[in-house]
């Protein structure tokens, strides 16, 4: 189980390969909006950093394209194509397009 704060394990936190390449935006979106999440899509140039947010309400992510390194609460990882992120309300978290080119994620809060 994941803490408020971010506590837990990066497994707790990144489902790899949720979605299979090519990510599909309206499958995701549906997924989503079964689980009572929102979906937009935001595209990031290399080094596009995210840093320290902090959110009252859950939060996934989901990489269709490209490599985000991720960090959320005190677990830093790397999430790729297909790759779904949970993030708990109130936990910090930031976030780096690490690719060479542009990576494309979407977002979505319950």
């Amino acid at each position: 189980m994941v803490c408020e704060n971010g506590g837990g394990s990066v497994t707790d936190l990144v489902t790899k390969g949720y979605f299979p390449a090519p990510v599909d935006q309206s499958a995701v979106a549906a997924d989503w909006s079964a689980r009572g999440y929102s979906c937009g899509l935001f595209v990031d140039p290399p080094g596009q950093a995210w840093n320290d947010f902090v959110h009252d309400v859950n939060e996934l992510v989901m990489v269709a394209e490209g490599r985000l390194e991720m960090s959320v609460g005190d677990q830093s990882f790397v999430a790729e194509e297909g790759d779904e992120v949970f993030i708990p309300k109130g936990a910090v978290h930031s976030l780096k397009n690490i690719s060479s080119g542009i990576t494309k994620w979407l977002y979505g809060y319950d």
